[in-house]
C-alpha cells in the first residue's frame, strides 16, 4: 500500500481506479511542464519582440486560453498578446527570472519569478501558476508578491 493509499484510508476517501480512455490526453512531463513555464515567462510575457511574442503564444498556449491577472480575466491568445504587449511597453529593460524549481502536479504547475531590470534584485515578484492541455498552456493565474526588496 503505498503512502498515498494509506492516507486517503486515514481520511476516509475512497480511490478509484479510473478506466483507460484511448482518447485521452497524455500527462505532460516534468520536463515538458518545466520548459512550458520558463518559456512562457521568458518568451511571452519576456519578449520585447511583438511577432516573436505571438509565435511563442501560438506554439506555447491553446486555441481557448484564459489569463487571470491583477487587471481581470482576459480570454484569447490575442487578447493575451495584446496585453503582454502592453506590460512589456511599461518595463522594457526589465527580465524575468525564475525563483526556485517549479512545482508539478499532474498537468498543473507552478513557478516563482522576480522581475528588475538585468542584474538587479527584482523589483517585484510573483507566481505563475498554469493548468495545461495537450502539452499546452490552458489557463495561467498570476499572483504578485510585490516589491522584491
Amino acid at each position: 500500500m503505498t503512502h498515498v493509499m494509506r492516507y486517503a484510508a486515514k481520511l476516509r476517501i475512497e480511490l478509484v481506479d479510473q478506466p483507460v480512455d484511448s482518447h485521452a490526453e497524455l500527462p505532460i512531463s516534468s520536463a515538458g511542464m518545466k520548459e512550458l513555464l520558463e518559456r512562457n515567462l521568458h518568451e511571452v510575457f519576456g519578449e520585447n519582440d511583438p511577432n516573436r511574442r505571438r509565435a511563442a503564444l501560438n506554439e506555447l498556449w491553446t486555441d481557448d486560453c484564459t489569463l487571470h491577472a491583477p487587471p481581470g480575466v482576459i480570454r484569447g491568445r490575442e487578447a493575451i498578446d495584446a496585453f503582454a504587449g502592453q506590460l512589456r511597453a511599461t518595463h522594457s529593460d526589465f527580465v524575468y527570472t525564475p525563483i526556485g524549481e517549479p512545482q508539478i502536479l499532474h498537468d498543473a504547475g507552478r513557478l516563482a519569478w522576480g522581475s528588475g531590470p538585468a542584474g538587479e534584485p527584482p523589483r517585484y515578484t510573483g507566481w505563475d501558476v498554469v493548468i495545461t492541455s495537450n502539452g499546452r498552456i490552458a489557463t495561467l493565474i498570476v499572483f504578485l508578491d510585490g516589491s522584491g526588496k
